[in-house]
């Protein structure tokens, strides 16, 4: 549905994206990482046709971004960080006239009005005043702008920017709801809202894709060792060093009192010896469990200048 092919950008002589390829396939939520700057605004802003490649190529359901862009545009919907909304206007008001803007036919804009407002769940402020709504109820609308003219793709770019942690929840179920029907694809800072979300994910840094794949395939290709959590009620001073002792470990990290995180050689069944060495030494047991490695490891691996997009790039293994 979605095919970027070596697709860059530059600002003068700064490029902000740098010859990235990707696709996205229908029906699929997929989550766009990386850190301030690292491009992804820009790569969302080409696909909507709001600002022109420097090169390279994208098709959306096999409409060029150069040649077709008015087709394009009647597929996609976009949600920019900051909403696109009059204050000043209604919520009916303003989505009624982004469904003249979007070219929904006059005779239909009514339906199609209601139909995101109750999607969106803003029926009960429909005559309000966009100035005077919570910030909640803002994006709420930016979104339901985004579907007036029912768009086979969805392009959200930091949906729950600046949302208190119910607005957040609220929006993400939304949005959970919306990949039923929808094609997405959604720029977030909050990577546990990611894991929730998102079938899958790519990871972008200073301008290149750094990783792409399901978070499980993103897990195995990244995980060059074991973790182990190991929580006691009596360990003593020396119990890191006694860990540090045993066969295949490769670091101790003492935590809280009592609590040490152990990173292993993988396949390393080193919890059977753990467990041994704390059940002679009375250590006192109270938990000892495998560590998964979680996106917030796998992002910060990877944007970090050691594990950044010059030193190693993870395939797509759909």
């Amino acid at each position: 549905m979605i095919e970027v092919e070596n697709l860059s950008k530059s600002y003068g002589p700064r490029q902000a994206i740098k010859n990235i390829c990707f696709q996205v396939n229908k029906g699929e939520v997929v989550g766009f990482l990386g850190p301030n700057g690292a491009g992804k605004t820009t790569t969302m802003n080409i696909l909507c046709c709001l600002i022109p490649a420097s090169q390279g190529t994208a098709r959306i359901c096999g409409h060029d971004i150069f040649e077709r862009s008015l087709q394009i545009r009647k597929i996609i919907g976009f949600l920019p960080e900051t909403p696109p909304l009059y204050a000043e206007m209604t919520v009916a008001g303003f989505l009624a006239f982004a469904a003249r803007i979007r070219l929904v036919p006059a005779n239909k804009t009514a339906a199609a009005v209601d139909r995101v407002l109750e999607k969106c769940r803003i029926q009960d402020v429909r005559h309000r005043i966009i100035g005077r709504l919570s910030k909640g109820y803002q994006q709420r609308v930016g979104l339901a702008q985004a579907m007036i003219h029912d768009p086979q793709i969805l392009i959200l770019d930091e949906p729950t920017t600046g949302l208190d942690p119910i607005q957040i929840i609220e929006i993400r179920k939304l949005i959970k709801d919306l990949a039923s029907s929808h094609t997405i694809i959604l720029s977030s800072h909050i990577l546990p809202e990611v894991t929730q979300i998102c079938q899958r994910v790519i990871i972008i840094n200073e301008g290149e894709i750094a990783a792409m794949d399901s978070l499980d395939g993103l897990t195995s290709a990244m995980r060059k060792s074991e973790r182990l959590h190991l929580k006691t009620r009596n360990a003593p001073p020396g119990a890191a060093e006694r860990l540090r002792q045993l066969r295949r470990v490769i670091s101790v990290r003492p935590e809280d009192r009592g609590q040490f995180l152990i990173e292993c050689e993988l396949d390393s069944g080193l919890q059977d010896e753990v467990a041994r060495l704390a059940l002679e030494d009375r250590w006192g047991i109270v938990e000892l469990k495998p560590v998964a490695l979680t996106l917030e490891d796998i992002f910060l691996k990877l944007t970090t200048e050691e594990g950044g997009p010059h030193h190693e790039t993870i395939p797509d293994h759909r």
